[in-house]
């Protein structure tokens, strides 16, 4: 049997073309998604919008126990890099929410003094740390509530569940 060849990386201009792609595509890293999970005993969470902003999801355990895990886990990474607080879980949107504005107060505050044509490397890499910081606690409270909304759906369930219902209804 021929072998196919590589498949050249580029945008599938063909609306129905890249739909179907799509599909395939998905359908095979949720595949893979579930052995690698299987095979090798790992916890996996895969989260997937597609162009239309539809949301697919495959979890191995619980998608929001992963993502707590996950957020520990980048908390204590971003503690060795000097973060603020590591995404510690014990604070409350309500500050999380509040470190974002300060945050984003920071920024704006450093674009109203400074000229980034005449700025040092130190004061471009405390504006660096700034973005990375609003970046990271944005992702943080998108996360959440979008998980907050998949567990009122009740989408958010255990392994292949979400993709078999929704291949099964059609809408995959």
């Amino acid at each position: 049997m021929p072998r196919r060849g590589r498949v050249e990386l580029r945008r599938i201009e063909d609306r129905v073309s890249r739909q179907v792609r799509f599909s395939k595509r998905r359908a095979g890293l949720f595949k893979k998604a579930f052995e690698l999970s299987l095979l090798c005993d790992a916890e996996v969470a895969l989260i997937v919008f597609s162009p239309a902003g539809k949301l697919y999801e495959y979890a191995s355990a619980s998608i929001e126990d992963t993502y707590d895990r996950y957020q520990q886990f980048a908390g204590a990474a971003g503690d060795e890099n000097g973060d603020r607080n590591g995404n510690d879980p014990k604070i409350s949107n309500k500050d999380e929410a509040s470190d974002l504005q300060s945050t984003l107060r920071e920024i704006v505050t450093w674009c109203l003094q400074s000229n980034p044509d005449e700025s040092d490397a130190n004061e471009l890499e405390k504006l660096e740390n700034l973005l990375k910081n609003a970046l990271r606690d944005t992702r943080s409270k998108k996360m959440q509530l979008l998980a907050k909304q998949n567990s009122g759906e009740g989408t958010s369930g255990q392994g292949c569940n979400v993709v078999a219902i929704k291949q099964e209804q059609g809408t995959a």
